[in-house]
């Protein structure tokens, strides 16, 4: 394959195996001019796995304001740059996001090479509903902020994902239980590696499991999310007729009458109104 010059790959990088690793990606790390790393030292044991060698430089939330710059500056002079994370899709939850950005705004290109993604791969063998979702990250250390941003999904339907380090875990899983009450969650672990495990059960047990066990590996939480409010039970077209009637009795127009009393069923307001013509 060809390498473009002046352009950013975002190259997914393995999560645990190393044999997850595309080989598009090894080829796109092969080409480009240089890498820009999370933590070089971490790359360097996957390029030496695959006998890639190639100029490196780190990129990392305590250095971005610096090194975006001098990146795009590379890259518009006319180099290639792969941008990688320790492990799974950059840009994810992941400094890089603001590199990317940067070079939207420079009207530099932009090509994702695709790879292990921690949240797919857990909210695949939660076991919960994978249709949609909500992907929530890290939940902040402050006490407030953390507090406030489980009080916004409360009521959220969708299936919530959260990442968590093992030392934040006990606390998580008891805010979790505190705000969410009695759901569904699927602690998976390990994603790829030795230990890989999915443990399936509910917050109220989640929250005991390690009370008296040190957590070990990194986490993806995936949660039920909120019940949908039960539906009333859905009325007939004939009933429907008869409401709007009622309601013309009171003073309201056909029209009015009609999709008042269609408003949360299934009954289209224009048969209601149809049946109303002809009944008068």
């Amino acid at each position: 394959m060809e390498i473009e010059k002046r352009t950013l790959y975002i190259v997914g990088t393995p999560i645990g195996n190393l044999g997850d690793l595309s080989p598009r990606a090894v080829e796109v790390l092969e080409k480009v001019d240089f890498i820009a790393a999370e933590d070089t030292r971490v790359t360097l044991k996957l390029l030496n796995h695959f006998g890639i060698k190639k100029p490196m430089i780190s990129y990392f939330e305590h250095n971005k304001a610096e090194r975006g710059g001098w990146i795009t500056s590379r890259i518009q002079g006319g180099e290639s740059c792969a941008l990688v994370s320790d492990a799974g899709m950059p840009a994810i939850s992941d400094p890089g996001e603001t590199l990317v950005a940067e070079c939207a705004e420079a009207g530099i290109p932009v090509y994702a090479v695709p790879g292990p993604s921690a949240v797919i791969a857990a909210l695949a063998v939660s076991g919960l509903p994978t249709g949609r979702f909500t992907f929530e990250g890290f939940l902040s250390m402050n006490k407030k902020n953390r507090h406030e941003h489980l009080l916004s999904l409360q009521n959220e339907n969708r299936t919530m994902v959260f990442y968590e380090a093992p030392h934040k875990l006990r606390r998580t899983l008891s805010d979790l239980y505190k705000v969410f009450g009695e759901r569904k969650i699927a602690m998976v672990r390990e994603i790829t590696k030795i230990h890989e495990e999915a443990l399936r059960m509910n917050l109220s047990e989640a929250a005991k499991l390690y009370k008296d066990k040190e957590p070990r590996g990194e986490f993806v939480l995936v949660i039920e999310g909120a019940a949908l409010p039960e539906r009333e039970k859905e009325i007939t077209l004939e009933e429907a007729v008869e409401m709007a009637e009622n309601l013309m009795k009171q003073g309201q127009s056909a029209s009015d009458a009609a999709k008042a009393a269609v408003l949360d069923t299934t009954i289209k307001k224009g048969d209601v109104y149809r049946c109303l013509s002809r009944n008068n």
